[in-house]
């Protein structure tokens, strides 16, 4: 090729190039003029998949952002500490965003939630969305027939009565006598526990002659089976769900941050009653999914809450699940 042929050959890329430019250049602009608002649509807040013969369907009920995780996660720790986890897994050093997501589940004889969010008194603050995101996802509060409580904390049981009514009229209920028996003992009152304990008595007590109160180790309909996971609360339970010969774990809040209470199940966690005995069955409980593999859904994961557990040198690394429930 000859010089005089290059130089022709780059006088038209360059010319090209300059049409091409002006072109783009005159999109841009007529883009500019006629923008598209943003949209306020929100994304929706519910995933379903298959286990199994049962449908699960994970359901957010907010997101609640805040300053952390130190020190709610870790104040046995310097800050320093914690925030160098933060910065090693592209998260914030000061700021924290703390979802809720209870669970329904399908099983062809009941439809079952485990848990119910914060009900109307926490829709001022963006919460309390478990009742349309339920809607979103095809089914009505009416439908549900039994309510599992994993634990009596308020954010597990504020939506069990909004108002004066009941949040799910035709369901029966279950729920632990041993954390029953705690939160309406009159030892509460006077104590750091009683607004929680007031909690229960305005959510739980008026419903408890509809309420099954059971103990570790007992099943609340057939694939569904409970296990004490003490320490968070004193009767704080987790529940193992199989089916056709697939199983989950619902750890509720075994572990409370994907990365604070999984990486490092040792720190502590303010919300806790007992962190000793927390951070014991954080590694038990977590031992046992990483070790069977299978995937397991955390009430305060990052939605949609769903995801297995790698062990590691030091703690567990959080594997979100992609498309394994959808092949």
């Amino acid at each position: 090729m000859s010089a005089y042929e290059i130089s022709r050959r780059n006088l038209f890329l360059a010319s090209s190039a300059m049409a091409g430019g002006l072109a783009m250049s005159q999109v841009i602009s007529g883009d500019a003029q006629a923008a598209v608002p943003q949209s306020d649509v929100k994304s929706p807040g519910f995933k379903r998949f298959k286990l199994g013969d049962f449908e699960i369907t994970t359901l957010l009920d907010g997101l609640r952002p805040g300053d952390g995780p130190f020190p709610t996660f870790g104040a046995n720790q310097s800050q320093e500490a914690v925030a160098e986890l933060m910065r090693a897994n592209f998260l914030p050093e000061t700021k924290i965003v703390n979802g809720f997501t209870p669970v329904l589940i399908n099983t062809g004889s009941d439809l079952v939630l485990v848990d119910t969010g914060f009900g109307e008194g926490g829709r001022q603050n963006g919460l309390g969305q478990l009742e349309a995101n339920m809607k979103g996802a095809g089914y009505t509060p009416d439908q549900v027939t039994l309510v599992v409580i994993t634990h009596m904390h308020g954010d597990h049981i504020g939506g069990l009565i909004n108002g004066e009514t009941p949040g799910f009229p035709n369901a029966r209920y279950v729920g632990g006598q041993i954390e029953y028996d705690l939160w309406t003992d009159t030892a509460r009152t006077g104590t750091s526990a009683e607004g929680n304990a007031k909690a229960v008595n305005a959510k739980v007590k008026p419903l408890a002659e509809k309420f099954t109160f059971i103990k570790a180790g007992d099943a609340v309909v057939p694939g569904i089976t409970s296990e004490a996971a003490y320490g968070h609360t004193p009767g704080h339970m987790i529940f193992h769900v199989e089916s056709a010969g697939k199983r989950l774990v619902l750890t509720a809040d075994t572990a409370n941050h994907y990365v604070a209470s999984l990486q490092r199940p040792d720190w502590e966690v303010a919300f806790d009653t007992d962190k000793a005995m927390g951070a014991a069955t954080r590694k038990k409980v977590f031992d046992m999914i990483a070790a069977d593999k299978v995937p397991f859904i955390g009430y305060h994961m990052p939605f949609p809450g769903v995801g297995f557990v790698e062990k590691q040198e030091v703690g567990y690394r959080f594997v979100p699940v992609t498309y394994q429930f959808d092949v």
